[in-house]
């Protein structure tokens, strides 16, 4: 079982025939991180056509056993998520109502302060919020994944405390492998593994030793040390891939509505090579093997870990 735990693919049929091609059998699509609560609603309903026209390809998830269904119909199984909280905007009862839209999904916050806690990117820390509490136990009750992937230190830390179910980070990679904002370090992996959380190795070059020029080799053996220290259970992939995206996308990513002079610098970085499309999970187990990882731990890594931990987090309480 291949499985991604987030991609911000630009849909298309081309995409999902990859997909197929790759034999992927499930993937985290992000539909807000800027978006309101009706612009999320618009993004579902953008979905619901692609369901519709390529319903040979693809098919809607919102349960394991939805993953189960697609694999044995020969079709990839799309989640839905989100990176920004924005669409709660102050109303709790709004992380029941996403949920029942098919949300399964939710980062605390994207980069920046939110309502919830503070981002990577904020100056101060403060850590998790009086109303991300509220929210993080409403989610724990739903059944909705939460995610760390653009959240403080403090706030990561404060958030796996908090939450009554082991919490999420969809993509990311180790601080210790390369120093940037978005990866973790020691004493937030340490943390989130021994709640029994779980990690996404994110395979976007900001993210990676070396950006565009990592190799697979690296990666990999980045992945056989944090496997050989926390044990292949705790990870999964999340590729945090972008494929089809224009620059204009970044930027808005990275800006939001939240800039009076926005950044308009930002571009997409070049992809591994050994990583441009949905094509490359065989190509990338081979790697991982190569490495010294066993076939139960690639498996594991690849799909099989995230599946399990969805059948436990997706579950109502």
């Amino acid at each position: 079982m291949y499985m991604d735990c987030l991609q911000y693919v630009a849909p298309s049929r081309r995409v999902f025939e990859q997909m197929r091609q790759g034999a992927v059998d499930a993937v985290h699509i992000t539909v807000g991180y800027h978006e309101d609560f009706d612009q999320v609603v618009q993004n579902l309903a953008n979905w619901n056509q692609w369901f519709e026209t390529c319903g040979d390809l693809i098919a809607r998830a919102t349960c394991t056993d939805d993953i189960l269904a697609a694999q044995k119909a020969g079709k990839t199984a799309i989640f839905f998520g989100l990176q920004n909280p924005l669409p709660l905007g102050t109303d709790l009862g709004r992380v029941q109502v996403l949920h029942q839209l098919g949300i399964r999904f939710c980062q605390v916050t994207y980069n920046q302060q939110s309502l919830l806690g503070a981002g990577c990117f904020e100056s101060h820390d403060g850590g998790l919020t009086d109303f991300g509490r509220e929210a993080v136990a409403e989610m724990n009750r739903v059944g909705m994944v939460i995610d760390l992937s653009h959240a403080s230190p403090k706030t990561c830390l404060q958030t796996i405390e908090t939450s009554t179910r082991p919490v999420a980070v969809t993509h990311a990679n180790p601080w210790d492998w390369r120093n940037v904002p978005r990866n973790l370090k020691a004493d937030v992996l340490d943390a989130l593994f021994d709640r029994g959380g779980m990690l996404g190795f994110s395979l976007y070059p900001h993210h990676l030793k070396d950006g565009s020029d990592c190799t697979l080799d690296q990666f990999a053996t980045m992945v056989r040390t944090l496997v050989d220290q926390y044990s292949a259970s705790h990870f999964g992939i999340g590729s945090d891939l972008c494929q089809d995206q224009p620059d204009s996308v970044v930027q808005w990513m990275r800006n939001g509505h939240w800039r009076k002079s926005p950044d308009l610098t930002a571009t997409f970085p070049t992809p591994p090579s050994w990583f441009t499309d949905n094509r490359d999970f065989p190509g990338l187990a081979q790697g991982l093997r190569d490495a010294g990882l066993t076939d139960g731990a690639v498996a594991g890594v690849l799909g099989q870990n995230w599946f399990d931990f969805l059948q436990k987090a997706f579950a109502p309480r």
